[in-house]
């Protein structure tokens, strides 16, 4: 959450010439409604059915590069999807630059809460050992430009096919 993967995702895309998807996107435009609105409505659960089921049927797509949402990485049949279906990269960012990425951003349920910080301490302690038992590419986000980072995902999935 924060981390750029849209962003990055949608640049490296460009760069290898593939189509870009961003599972929350997804699941926005096949429902006509936020994500907000679906945990509102569903809560997390609901949400992270809907997920699970786009994930899926997105890993299908061959060439693409998909960007999904920072809480994917927790479901087990996620992870099974996306390590059998091509890379994974992992952009990893501080708990200071995920704090200061989404401070003013309202859009991300589960930062609605008392203290953003302690939350974004809290998901990362349970998210980042699952994001690294899956990537076949840690790269962590912060300072470099958009397409330095690009390059260097582009440059490490180079080494990985040789």
């Amino acid at each position: 959450m924060g981390a750029g993967k849209s962003t990055i995702g949608r640049q490296l895309a460009k760069s290898l010439k593939r189509s870009f998807f961003d599972s929350d996107k997804e699941i926005e435009k096949r429902t006509g409604v936020s994500i907000s609105w679906i945990f509102e409505m569903e809560g997390e659960e609901g949400f992270r059915a809907r997920e699970q089921k786009v994930i899926a049927e997105l890993t299908t797509l061959k060439d693409i590069v998909l960007a999904t949402g920072g809480g994917a990485i927790l479901a087990e049949d996620n992870r099974r999807a996306l390590r059998a279906q091509g890379h994974v990269v992992y952009l990893a960012a501080s708990e200071e630059q995920l704090l200061k990425r989404t401070a003013k951003d309202k859009t991300r349920p589960l930062l609605q809460t008392d203290d953003p910080q302690q939350q974004i301490i809290d998901l990362l302690e349970k998210r980042d050992p699952l994001y690294r038992s899956v990537a076949d590419v840690v790269l962590r986000t912060g300072d470099q430009s958009i397409q330095h980072t690009v390059s260097d995902v582009i440059k490490q999935l180079e080494e990985l096919g040789k």
